[in-house]
């Protein structure tokens, strides 16, 4: 025996704990009308899961309830636990007893528990799908629903079958995977959405990376050009100095001997007891033409400064107008633009009170026209106001030049006088031969030796003044392609450069090329606005990796929607497949049990298709007043109408064919013959007949209790009935009374028992 037993707690008319166990194959319950005999089927079908309260004689949960009486208050909740035995396993549990409970609260909360766990509805279902059971249906036959299969519609008709035949389970499987499929296509529509959503900006990014490229390649360049110049003026730079320093060091040591000796010579001179006013005029004479050649020096470094000044403002004057004539420079002045704004806006405020197309469009053409004169008018306005800055610089260092001229020459000429006279003290002098000849020959090679290296250091100060200007240029330069480029291009310092002396020969004309040259390309970069790019190459770099997982996912998608497809067809194919093999063996069954009861005649289940309506049909439905709309969703929604189950039936000695001729006792007949049929082919673990045989007469109660017999070799039988045939082919017998206080109460008598006792 699959079920045990049933035990009922609060629910309903059971007010105490009441339980029925089930030892026998056929099991049947007796008692007066009202005593709650069919408070027991729906017993079964509530701790099954059914949720239609209406199906269980109430109108929320709270009536399911003991509402108590006079000696018994009402309960706070009802229960229901049913026991089956799984020693066969009949359900996937590792469990020799399993054991199902549903508890309902009068707030309407309900609990349900498996073997002392709560556990959801769900699980519940599932648990019992897989033993072919369920809240209602073939195997719980209630009080006036008898003949529920042949007064249901073609399509619910089926359902029941397929319910009978245990194919729930694969509909479920069907309608999850439909669930999915649908849930995947919404997805399948989300993804191409956002593919579509992305994918002009995609389009414009990728415009916008062509020339970002395009930029990195004229950066790739400059970038080549730079390293080349600043490797370049680098070893020119440090090799003059090396060269400076090799000239200067030895000259400037020359110059500290030249120094002691002259001093030493001097003394000489002035401890002489022949000095005289020519030595002491000579010494004079010395001492001026030292100062003022320190004062030529000193104007010639100015002059070498200026010099460097203004050949660097030069350069920079010829890159800003160059600049200056590119169309990405052009600028215009705020009060031009609001002159245009204030004309566009008098045109449109003009334009708001006329309702007339003409004067309107005539409008629009003096505003293009006002646009196209104002960029005609300021295309070729250069703004030279930087470069004028620049040019005053220039110009007051071309007059600082000029006046450092006049002072040379002033000094030049002061030089020669004084170089003159003491060029004809010295000749005087030499002339007079006395002791100190020999220390005024000293004073005099000294001074013509110390002259020649004054002469040599001030032109490598004049030269290294120069250079100072290269170096500064030249950092100017390191700073602007920093700017430009980046750090990265600072570190060509770091590269490995090879010196050879056809690069140290280069003249320094090729150097200016080379400027020349990235000078043309930075304009270009600024022209083409590609300083920058890296976030648009990172925003680009975002978007395609996001549309390439949108591709792979939406491939994902579809694998996936191709796959739920195919399983609906295979669930299809077998559901149709075993529905067709069940609905035949049904029908063997069928036949028999009709003949059987009827003595006679010919029943069979027989599969229908509803009739569809013609596209006339739509149209009639169009001339009678209806939308074109309606009518195309009527037609739709009968062409896709499921297919059914008609019932075709034949009495002997009748001419009676079909359902609607058959009388009351004939539909219980004939209902009674298909469910046990139906019961027969695919045996659920019990079947409850509640007053299933109420319309019964004796010689057809025999004929019943004979098919309960042979249907009871499959499954156990839970009988409702009044009928004492039937109630003769049980094994136990449960009678039910009420009490006084309206409670119902259990007696149960086991004839089986009784039968093996008497014996």
């Amino acid at each position: 025996m699959y079920l045990k037993s049933i035990e009922l707690s609060g629910f309903k008319s059971f007010a105490k704990k009441s339980e029925l166990s089930f030892t026998s194959p056929i099991s049947a319950i007796v008692g007066p009308n009202g005593s709650g005999k069919s408070n027991i089927a729906e017993a079964f079908s509530f701790v099954l899961g059914e949720q239609s309260i209406k199906s269980l004689r109430g109108k929320k949960g709270e009536d399911l309830i003991w509402n108590g009486s006079t000696d018994s208050p009402r309960a706070g909740r009802a229960s229901v636990k049913v026991i089956f035995d799984n020693s066969l396993k009949i359900f996937p549990l590792d469990y020799e007893t399993v054991t199902i409970e549903r508890v309902v609260h009068r707030d309407s909360v309900n609990e349900y528990i498996i073997n002392g766990s709560q556990v959801r509805l769900r699980d519940v279902v599932e648990l019992l799908a897989s033993a072919h059971i369920g809240a209602s249906g073939h195997h719980i036959i209630s009080q006036g629903e008898a003949d529920r299969i042949l007064n249901a519609s073609i399509k619910e008709r089926k359902s029941m079958i397929e319910d009978a035949l245990g194919l729930k389970l694969y509909q479920y499987k069907k309608q999850e995977s439909e669930r999915k499929l649908e849930k995947t296509r919404e997805n399948i529509k989300q993804v191409e959405s956002l593919r579509r959503e992305i994918a002009p900006h995609l389009r414009f990014l990728k415009r916008q990376v062509e020339k970002v490229e395009k930029s990195l390649e004229m950066k790739k360049e400059l970038q080549e050009k730079a390293l080349e110049y600043c490797k370049r003026e680098d070893q020119y730079i440090k090799h003059t100095e090396e060269k400076f320093n090799k000239e200067k060091i030895p000259l400037l040591v020359k110059e500290k001997e030249l120094g002691k000796e002259l001093n030493i010579a001097k003394q000489t001179l002035e401890k002489s007891k022949n000095k005289d006013e020519k030595i002491t005029e000579l010494i004079n004479l010395d001492k001026n033409l030292h100062a003022i050649r320190g004062e030529k020096d000193d104007l010639f470094r100015e002059f070498g400064r200026l010099d460097g000044e203004l050949a660097s403002l030069m350069r920079m004057v010829k890159k800003q107008e160059e600049g200056a004539h590119s169309d990405a420079h052009k600028t215009v002045t705020l009060a031009s633009v609001e002159m245009l704004s204030e004309q566009i806006a008098a045109k449109i405020r003009s334009a708001k009170n006329l309702n007339d197309i003409s004067p309107i469009l005539k409008i629009l053409d003096e505003v293009t026209a006002f646009l196209a004169d104002f960029v005609d008018n300021n295309k070729n306005k250069i703004d030279n106001s930087l470069v004028t800055d620049v040019q005053k610089d220039i110009d007051h260092l071309k007059n600082s030049k000029s006046q450092i001229e006049k002072s040379l020459e002033a000094v030049k000429k002061k030089e020669n006088d004084l170089s003159r006279r003491y060029e004809i003290l010295k000749t005087i002098i030499e002339k007079e031969k006395d002791s100190n000849r020999d220390a005024e020959k000293d004073v005099f090679r000294i001074m013509a030796e110390s002259g020649d290296v004054r002469s040599k250091l001030e032109r490598i100060k004049a030269e290294e003044e120069t250079l100072r200007v290269v170096k500064e240029d030249f950092k100017r330069e390191l700073t602007e392609l920093a700017t430009l480029l980046g750090p990265a291009v600072l570190h060509w310092s770091h590269s490995v450069y090879v010196q050879n002396e056809n690069e140290l020969s280069e003249p320094r004309s090729a150097q200016e090329e080379r400027r020349r040259a990235m000078e043309k390309i930075k304009i270009r970069l600024e022209d083409s606005g590609g300083a920058g790019g890296a976030e648009t190459l990172k925003e680009y770099t975002e978007a395609s990796e996001r549309d390439t997982f949108l591709e792979k996912e939406l491939l994902d998608l579809e694998k996936s929607a191709s796959a739920l497809s195919e399983l609906i067809r295979d669930l299809d194919a077998r559901l149709s497949s075993e529905f067709k093999e069940g609905l035949q063996k049904i029908n063997t069954q069928f036949k028999q049990y009709f003949a059987l009861m009827f003595g006679g005649g010919n029943a069979e289940l027989t599969v229908v298709a509803p009739p569809k309506r013609k596209k006339s049909d739509v149209d009639e439905l169009m001339e009678n007043g209806e939308s074109e709309k309606t009518g195309e969703a009527a037609f739709a929604e009968a062409t896709a109408a499921e297919e059914g189950i008609e019932i075709d039936v034949s009495l002997p000695k009748k001419k009676i064919k079909g359902l609607l001729m058959l009388s009351g006792g004939e539909r219980a007949l004939t209902s009674i013959a298909l469910l046990f049929a139906m019961s027969g082919v695919n045996p659920p673990p019990f079947i409850i007949l509640d007053e299933t045989d109420a319309a019964l007469d004796e010689a057809n109660s025999c004929k019943y209790g004979d098919m309960m017999e042979d249907l009871a070799k499959f499954s156990q039988l839970i009988v409702i009935t009044h009928n004492r045939e039937t109630m003769s082919r049980a094994g136990i017998l449960y009678g039910v009374t009420m009490g006084l206080g309206g409670s119902s109460r259990l007696l149960s008598v086991a004839f089986d028992e009784a039968v093996a006792i008497a014996k």
